[in-house]
């Protein structure tokens, strides 16, 4: 998770989200949030921003 001032990681915040998985992290299908909505359409290799459901900005890294 991304805020202006620091990352977070997702099992510090999406705990507490009704939109996560069981295990209380983001729901991830393959390359895709589905608890979020894209910002920029991005090519394969550029990092996809979302913005979750509780407003934060999600980026997966590998």
């Amino acid at each position: 998770m991304i805020t202006d001032e620091q990352i977070l990681s997702a099992s510090q915040v999406c705990q507490n989200c009704l939109m996560a998985e069981r295990s209380g992290l983001p729901r991830w299908r393959g390359d895709r949030l589905w608890c979020g909505k894209a910002l920029q359409e991005s090519s394969p290799r550029q990092v996809k921003i979302y913005k979750c459901q509780m407003g934060f900005n999600i980026a997966q890294v590998d």
